[in-house]
């Protein structure tokens, strides 16, 4: 009942908004995979020793996802933040956390979605090469501008204003008119139909080719990260 509740309230602010795949803002641009980062967020935890229980010492580990998005609702929890939707190339379960044992996909890429005054506002970042580590920047992002807020020149939901969302893009399926867990041969020849009806020389337009281009190379990528 729990993870029914937590989806319905998500559902509820986020639209058609969902956890998985990623579901990239229409108006940022995405960064080059040769251009992220090695991610520069990680987390500390006491270890102790077998021999000495007296003995400790704090070790250092890269960041995980259950990590990240703690911080993450932490961020958002003191904004006021409501109904979030951690959109990402990781499958979920049922209550809407990542599935164990995944490989990292190949776009790493982290778009949270959440209504804020009202609005729905959405924090893209594909900066680092892992998702721990982008959830995790969107998590710093917020903090470092709560603390800007502190000075008194803008509140929090002002310095977000250019963060506002738009409509969800549609989803590579849906564009293909294929079905999520289609095949790349199923892919190809659904794009290979459409592309006929959208090319500017059959009375269709540059914007629907590129619209169909983009589907496909984000069908490609998930198959890739199955």
């Amino acid at each position: 009942m729990v993870g029914a509740a937590r989806r319905s309230r998500q559902e509820a602010g986020a639209g058609v908004t969902q956890a998985y795949p990623l579901q990239w803002p229409q108006a940022r641009a995405r960064r080059p995979a040769s251009a992220r980062k090695q991610t520069r967020f990680n987390r500390k935890e006491r270890q102790y020793s077998s021999s000495n229980p007296n003995c400790s010492w704090m070790a250092t580990s890269d960041i995980t996802v259950a990590e990240a998005r703690r911080r993450l609702q932490e961020e958002l929890d003191r904004i006021g933040a409501r109904f979030p939707v951690i959109s990402s190339n990781l499958e979920t379960r049922l209550d809407g956390m990542p599935r164990s044992g995944q490989r990292e996909p190949a776009d790493p890429g982290v778009a949270v979605y959440f209504e804020l005054g009202g609005s729905p506002h959405c924090l893209p970042c594909d900066t680092y090469t892992t998702v721990a580590g982008n959830i995790a920047a969107i998590a710093a992002h917020i903090e470092a501008t709560r603390a800007i807020e502190r000075h008194g020149v803008a509140s929090v939901r002002e310095m977000f204003s250019g963060f506002a969302a738009l409509p969800a893009p549609k989803s590579w399926w849906e564009i293909l008119g294929v079905r999520q867990n289609a095949t790349r041969s199923e892919i190809e020849s659904a794009f290979r139909l459409a592309a006929r009806r959208a090319h500017p020389d059959s009375g269709g337009s540059n914007a629907a080719m590129a619209e169909l281009n983009e589907a496909r190379a984000a069908a490609r990528r998930g198959i890739e990260g199955r």
